[in-house]
C-alpha cells in the first residue's frame, strides 16, 4: 500500500468526522440570522470545547477497549470542586486550577487502579465510581452556588485578539501538551496495542497494566479539565445528575462519531475533537431552524444517527478484525 493510501486509511475516521462537522457548521452557519460572526463562533467554540474535553476523556478510554460511565460525573464533580477553590488571588487561583485537575487526575487513577488491579469490567467499576462521584459532588453542592476568578473566566471563554475564540486555543494547547506526546509515547502505543489484542500484547512484552493505568489517568485529568471549562463558561458549580448524565452519553456518541472504533485500539482524540463539535453542531442546526423544543431531542438523535452510520460505514465491509490494519 502506497504511504498516502495507508495515512488515508489510518486517519479515515478523523477526516470523516472533520468533513461531518464541516457540512453541520456550514449548514448552522448559511442559516443563523446573524451569519458568520466572532460572536456566533465564540458561542459555538465554548460549547463544543466543553463537550469535546468530556469526548476526549472518554475516547482514550474506548481506545482501550473499556467504556467509561463516570466521565460525566467527574465533570459534575471537578465544577463542584472548582466552584470553592478557583477564586481569590492570583495564585490563590492557580493553585485552585491545580487542585481541580489533581481531582480529575485522582478521579481517572481510581478507576484504572480498580479496573487494572481488581480486574473488574470497565463499564461496572465506572457505574460504581460515578455514583461515588456524584455523591461527593453533592455533598459539596446540594444547592447551585460558588464563584470563580471572573477575570480568568472572561480571558478563557473570550477571544483572543478580538478574533480568535479563546477556548479554542485552550483545547488545542490541551492536545499539544498532553494528547500528542501520549500518543507518541511507549504507554501510548501500549494503550492502542491493548485496545487491539490485550493478550497478544502482553506476550510481546507491552507495559499493559501501565499504559492502561496512564489512559485512565489522562482521562480523569481532561475531564477535570471539562469541569474547571464548565465553572469558567457559568461561574457557578452544580451537583447536575442529568447534565453529567447527559454529558456521558453524548461522549460515546461522539466517540463513535468521531471514528474510534468501539473494539479499541484504533481511533485519536483529533477525531474525537471534530465529532464533539459535530454533535454539538447538530443541536445549534435544530435551534437556527426553530424546530419545536418537544422535537428536537427526537431530531436531534435521528440528526446524529445518521451522521454514525456514515461514519460507522466502514464496519460493514469488515470480515475480522485484523482488516481495519489491511
Amino acid at each position: 500500500m502506497k504511504d498516502w493510501r495507508y495515512l488515508l486509511a489510518e486517519h479515515r475516521g478523523t477526516l470523516i468526522a472533520l468533513c461531518l462537522f464541516a457540512a453541520m457548521f456550514t449548514i448552522y452557519i448559511a442559516n443563523h440570522p446573524v451569519g458568520l460572526t466572532a460572536n456566533v463562533v465564540q458561542t459555538a467554540s465554548n460549547k463544543g470545547v466543553l463537550l469535546a474535553f468530556v469526548v476526549v476523556a472518554q475516547a482514550l478510554i474506548v481506545i482501550t477497549a473499556g467504556i467509561d460511565l463516570s466521565v460525566g460525573m467527574v465533570l459534575v464533580l471537578t465544577n463542584c470542586v472548582a466552584s470553592y477553590v478557583v477564586v481569590g488571588t492570583p495564585m490563590q487561583t492557580a493553585l485552585g486550577v491545580v487542585a481541580v485537575l489533581a481531582v480529575g487526575l485522582l478521579c481517572g487513577a481510581v478507576n484504572g487502579v480498580i479496573v487494572i488491579y481488581g480486574r473488574l469490567q470497565p463499564i461496572v467499576t465506572t457505574i460504581a465510581t460515578g455514583a461515588i462521584f456524584y455523591g461527593i459532588a453533592l455533598l459539596l453542592r446540594p444547592f447551585p452556588g460558588g464563584a470563580v476568578n471572573e477575570d480568568l473566566a472572561d480571558a478563557m471563554t473570550g477571544r483572543v485578539f478580538g478574533v480568535v475564540p479563546a477556548s479554542l486555543v485552550l483545547l488545542t494547547v490541551a492536545m499539544l501538551v498532553l494528547w500528542v506526546p501520549f500518543r507518541r509515547s511507549v504507554l501510548g502505543r501500549g494503550a492502542f496495542a491493548a485496545g487491539s489484542s490485550e493478550v497478544a500484547s502482553y506476550m510481546s512484552g507491552v507495559p499493559i497494566a501501565r499504559a492502561k493505568l496512564a489512559a485512565y489517568c489522562l482521562s480523569g485529568l481532561f475531564g477535570g479539565m471539562g469541569g474547571l471549562f464548565l465553572t469558567f463558561y457559568t461561574y457557578t458549580g452544580e451537583a447536575a445528575f442529568n447534565s453529567g448524565s447527559g454529558y456521558t452519553l453524548w461522549s460515546i456518541a461522539a466517540v463513535v462519531l468521531g471514528g474510534i472504533s468501539l473494539y479499541g485500539g484504533r481511533g485519536s482524540a483529533v477525531g474525537a475533537v471534530f465529532g464533539a463539535f459535530a454533535a454539538r453542531t447538530t443541536g445549534d442546526m435544530l435551534f437556527v431552524f426553530d424546530v419545536d423544543p418537544l422535537w428536537q431531542p427526537l431530531l436531534q438523535g435521528v440528526v446524529l444517527m445518521l451522521a454514525i452510520s456514515i461514519g460507522a460505514f466502514g464496519l460493514f465491509r469488515v470480515r475480522n478484525r485484523l482488516d481495519w490494519f489491511e
